[in-house]
């Protein structure tokens, strides 16, 4: 079997990489943006060496293909075309992530290149699943649950990456009669819940950051307002099982923490506790939006002005009222022993790991995290049918490597920064 996966140079495709190639037999084609097929394999290679600590044997495994979701045919030759129609499988996670974006750039990567790999899909002869990573926000402003079945409930949307992916998934959703098609719905994802490793520094880190230094002296949000995160293994593991389970052809999966799912007030308390720093007092967040902050901006300096207007970005998560409905995740994952985790029970790992990575100024390779981590039971994911429990394979133990983990399509302000880094388009 061939799998083509999408997005392998970012936080989720990367995790996505390592399971699938636990199987020496397996074979992956990664589409990555790149100028050509030099520079999309040393990408391909990059990625190895932060994911296992070397190339080899993993690169004979894995072919590295310049393509462009922008482009039409996915910017692919006629040859190319004709030689992927032994692809049987796809999981397409790549997509640009940025909050930043206008609406018609999201719209060119997330909902124009989803419809040119649906349409590159529908033309595979042996097609046995097409998995798409959406994401839970895909419920937007919506207040109360979210079900696994719903999509269009009339909610509005706080940035054009939320809207950019709505759209996205309804046109999947329209293939689905063609398709056998599985949809995923992570949170928030963080990094693993075992080493903290995460090659991602966005959303949650940047608030936590934040608290750690003091520098908010209020905060705009509702302490009983939901905090869903996800650790990336508890994510990556669930997309593989779901990938390969026949059962869940034509199924919506909310990858969620749900049910063991924190709170404003909860993560105040981590990490104030953690960081040994004062409590902010808590504002309404429409107050704080429509007073505080444009009273804020015009008394403070100019290095706090740039602090305040980065942080805009993600404010709208501090007052969230959404609760995820994951009955049908938990039905066929359950069984299987890949549930989510609590936060409590790594909150401290993610921080250490954080730290050591100085909120993402220094790399630290997933290998290295790994290597440092204790053993643990993690579920072995095969190609047609569920997974079987077992030790972590040692071969994700490769030799230390300083090479830093590269990212596909930044999400916002790097943590540590001042200000918003220039945004960028994933693939």
């Amino acid at each position: 079997m061939t799998l083509l996966l999408t997005g392998v140079t970012g936080f989720v495709g990367m995790e996505l990489l390592a399971r699938e190639l636990r199987d020496p037999t397996r074979h992956v084609v990664a589409l990555i943006r790149a100028d050509d097929a030099a520079h999309a394999t040393r990408r391909l290679h990059e990625t190895l060496l932060s994911v296992f600590g070397s190339v080899e044997p993993y690169a004979r495994r894995v072919t590295a293909l310049a393509g462009d979701l922008e482009r039409p045919a996915l910017g692919l030759d006629h040859a190319t075309l004709a030689a992927l129609r032994d692809v049987d499988e796809i999981i397409h996670g790549a997509a640009s992530v940025s909050f930043e974006l206008t609406l018609e750039l999201s719209r060119a990567v997330n909902v124009a290149g989803t419809q040119r790999m649906l349409d590159f899909a529908a033309r595979l002869p042996r097609l046995r699943r097409f998995t798409y990573v959406s994401t839970a926000y895909v419920a937007g402003e919506h207040r109360g649950t979210f079900g696994e079945h719903d999509l269009d409930v009339g909610q509005r949307f706080r940035n054009p990456y939320e809207q950019s992916k709505f759209e996205a998934e309804a046109v999947v959703r329209s293939y689905a009669d063609r398709l056998p098609v599985t949809i995923v719905r992570p949170s928030i994802v963080v990094g693993d819940r075992h080493s903290g490793w995460t090659a991602s520094f966005n959303v949650l880190y940047w608030p936590l950051h934040a608290l750690s230094r003091g520098a908010y002296p209020i905060l705009p949000a509702r302490r009983r307002a939901p905090v869903d995160v996800v650790s990336i293994d508890y994510v990556a593991d669930a997309i593989c099982a779901l990938h390969a389970l026949p059962a869940a052809a034509g199924g919506t999966f909310h990858l969620t923490a749900s049910a063991v799912a924190s709170n404003i007030g909860e993560l105040l308390d981590l990490a104030l506790t953690r960081f040994a720093q004062r409590r902010p007092p808590l504002v309404s967040p429409r107050l704080y939006r429509h007073v505080v902050h444009p009273l804020a901006l015009r008394c403070v300096s100019a290095r706090r002005q740039r602090f305040l207007r980065a942080t805009e970005t993600y404010l709208p998560y501090f007052a969230m009222r959404v609760r995820y409905d994951d009955a049908r995740a938990r039905a066929v994952l359950d069984p299987l022993g890949i549930q989510a985790a609590p936060l409590p029970e790594y909150f401290d790992r993610l921080v250490d790991y954080a730290l050591q990575a100085q909120w993402g100024r220094s790399g630290v390779g997933r290998a290295e995290a790994l290597d440092a981590r204790p053993r643990a039971a993690t579920p072995a994911l095969t190609q047609n049918g569920p997974p079987k429990r077992t030790v972590r394979s040692t071969t994700e133990r490769g030799s230390r490597s300083s090479a830093r983990s590269r990212q596909r399509g930044p999400s916002g302000p790097a943590p540590g920064r001042t200000r918003p880094s220039r945004p960028r388009r994933g693939t």
